[in-house]
């Protein structure tokens, strides 16, 4: 338990420096093409498109970000009603099949990839849209393995918690 946690702070990490790196390329390739277009009357044609895929990797580590820190999004409605057992039963649930979940759209995301990868189309500067679109299966990796990862908590948690009840 303790090496995946080791592994998952580690990805947290290296997940915060992405973050930064790429909201501060943004901004940066953002506020230049703002100066170049109102100052100079032009412009890089390939910044907006850059912007623009930035911002789904952002997208991306974000969410794995968030579901680290167990903040993704979620409805919490109906386990205000329940009791705190059933509450951790429920998030167990829902973490595994949200794992489930991103494995199989990283399974899809591969062959998407691979099928972009054989047209062999270039998005700008001559980059190959594929290695953009990598964060696709990436993204939903980093995002699976946490949602996982919260899952295996649970689980420690629940029969933690149901040795403590057999030993009272």
């Amino acid at each position: 338990m303790n090496t995946l946690r080791r592994i998952d702070k580690a990805l947290y990490n290296f997940e915060v420096v992405c973050l930064v790196m790429l909201l501060g390329t943004m901004v940066v390739l953002a506020f230049g093409q703002v100066v170049l277009r109102n100052l100079f009357s032009s412009g890089f044609v390939w910044a907006d498109t850059v912007v623009r895929h930035l911002v789904m990797w952002l997208g991306f580590v974000g969410g794995a970000l968030a579901t680290a820190d167990e903040r993704h999004i979620g409805i919490d409605a109906l386990t205000k009603f329940i009791s705190p057992r059933a509450r951790q039963i429920s998030a167990l649930v829902t973490n595994l099949f949200a794992s489930a979940a991103c494995c199989y759209f990283a399974q899809i995301s591969v062959t998407f990839l691979l099928d972009e990868r054989a047209a062999g189309s270039e998005l700008v500067l001559s980059i190959s849209t594929w290695v953009v679109l990598l964060i696709l299966p990436a993204g939903y990796g980093l995002v699976g393995f946490h949602f996982a990862v919260r899952a295996v908590e649970k689980i420690a948690t629940l029969f933690a918690d149901g040795k403590e009840k057999t030993t009272s």
